[in-house]
C-alpha cells in the first residue's frame, strides 16, 4: 500500500510539473531538450532552500581523527535495476567513507525509477544509522509487535547530543544534478529527494585555529552556470570570509576545497564529442577555482575517465558507473583520502556488479 501511495505522489508531481512548465520548453546549451526549470530558477529555488534549511547541512567533525576518506560517483542512470547505486553505497558504509558525492545523472525520468531511488536512500539511511549511532527502543514491552517498526526506534548521535528518528537521520550522501536529471520535467522528481542543487558542506578538521574542508556543489545540469548562479559566486556566498569573521579569523577558513560539478571541464581527447561549458564560463570557472584554491575538481557527464592538472588543481572526470552503459567490472568510483596533517591522496575504486539478465 505504501508503494503505490508513493507512486501516485510521484506521478502527480510530474503531471503538475508538466501541465506547468511545457510551454517553457527549449534547447540546452548541451543539445537536450529541457523543459520548465531552467537553470536559473534552480538556482533560486536552491539557494533559498539552502538558506531556511543551512541546519539540515551541518558540518561533520573529524578533527580527533588521523584521517578521513570520502567516495565519489558518477552518472549512474538508474531504471529498474539498482545494483550499481546500491554497490556504490555499500562500498561507502563498509568503509566507512565520511561522506558520498555523486556528479548527477542518478535517475533516468520516470516516477517509479525514483521510487526505487529513494527507497534505495531510505534503506541505506537505515544502515548508516544503525552502524554510526546508538539505537534505542522506546516501544511498549507487552506489545513486542512494535519491535517491527521504524516509529518505535530513535537514533542516537552522541558526539554531537542529537537524538533523530530515522527519516531524520542525516545521512551524508550529497548530489549534484546532471542533464539527464532534468529532462521530462525531472527536477519536481529529484528535488523532492534532494532539494537543493546549488550547495556546500563543511568537515571541521582542527580546532586551533578552527578550520574546515570545503565541499562545494555547482549546478551545471543546462552546460551553463547561468546569471543567477555566477551572481552568487561573484558575491562571495561560497568563499567562507562570512563564516571566518564569525569566528574572529582573518582569511579564509578553509584548509581544503572540493569542487563538484556535472558538466565536464575539458575533452577526454580531441577527436571526441563532449559538450562543455562556454568558453567564458570555462574561463570564469578557472579563475574561481583559483579563488577558491580548489584542490580536485570533479566531474561527470562524458561518460568517459580524464585526469587534467591546472596549476595546483586536479582535474578527475569519472566514467559513467551505469549498468548498461559499462555492464563489465571496472574502476568507476573514487575514493580520496584527507590525512590530518593536510596530506591529499585518491585513489580509483572497482565496482564488481554486473547487470541482471
Amino acid at each position: 500500500m505504501f508503494g503505490k501511495m508513493k507512486k501516485i505522489q510521484y506521478m502527480m508531481m510530474a503531471v503538475a510539473a508538466m501541465m506547468v512548465l511545457t510551454a517553457c520548453e527549449k534547447v540546452s546549451p548541451i543539445g537536450v531538450l529541457v523543459s520548465g526549470t531552467g537553470v536559473e530558477d534552480r538556482v533560486k529555488m536552491s539557494h533559498l532552500y539552502y538558506q531556511e534549511h543551512k541546519e539540515d547541512y551541518k558540518y561533520h567533525q573529524v578533527q580527533d581523527q588521523d584521517e578521513y576518506t570520502f567516495l565519489v560517483g558518477a552518472d549512474s542512470h538508474l531504471t529498474t535495476d539498482d545494483g550499481r547505486m546500491r554497490e556504490m553505497l555499500q562500498i561507502g558504509l563498509d568503509n566507512n567513507d565520511l561522506l558520498y558525492a555523486h556528479l548527477g545523472d542518478i535517475a533516468d525520468t520516470k516516477a517509479e525509477y525514483y521510487i526505487t531511488l529513494e527507497d534505495l536512500i531510505d534503506e541505506f539511511r537505515w544502515k548508516y544509522a544503525k552502524k554510526n549511532y546508538k539505537e534505542v527502543y522506546f516501544g511498549d514491552d507487552d506489545y513486542p509487535e512494535q519491535k517491527e517498526y521504524d516509529k518505535f526506534y530513535v537514533y542516537v548521535d552522541t558526539l554531537n547530543d542529537m537524538t533523530y528518528s530515522v527519516d531524520e537521520v542525516p545521512y551524508p550522501f550529497y548530489p549534484v544534478v546532471g542533464n539527464h536529471d532534468i529532462t521530462h520535467n525531472g527536477w519536481a522528481l529529484w528535488s523532492n529527494i534532494f532539494h537543493s542543487s546549488f550547495y556546500d558542506v563543511l568537515v571541521l578538521v582542527n580546532m586551533d585555529p578552527i578550520q574546515f574542508d570545503h565541499f562545494i556543489f555547482l549546478d551545471s545540469a543546462n552546460g551553463t552556470l547561468g546569471e543567477e548562479q555566477v551572481k552568487l559566486i561573484e558575491q562571495g556566498v561560497l568563499d567562507g570570509l562570512e563564516l571566518a569573521k564569525e569566528l574572529g579569523q582573518q582569511g579564509s577558513a578553509f584548509r581544503h576545497t572540493f569542487v563538484f560539478s556535472h558538466t565536464n571541464m575539458f575533452r577526454p581527447s580531441s577527436l571526441q564529442f563532449s559538450s562543455t561549458f562556454a568558453r567564458e564560463e570555462t574561463f570564469f570557472l578557472l579563475k574561481q577555482f583559483e579563488k577558491w584554491d580548489a584542490d580536485i575538481v570533479f566531474l561527470g557527464h562524458v561518460h568517459k575517465w580524464d585526469y587534467q592538472k591546472n596549476g595546483k588543481t586536479e582535474y578527475l572526470t569519472l566514467d559513467t558507473m551505469c549498468e548498461k552503459n559499462n555492464p563489465d567490472p571496472g574502476d568507476y568510483l573514487v575514493r580520496v583520502h584527507v590525512k590530518k596533517d593536510g596530506t591529499i591522496k585518491w585513489e580509483q575504486v572497482r565496482m564488481n556488479y554486473t547487470p541482471k539478465k
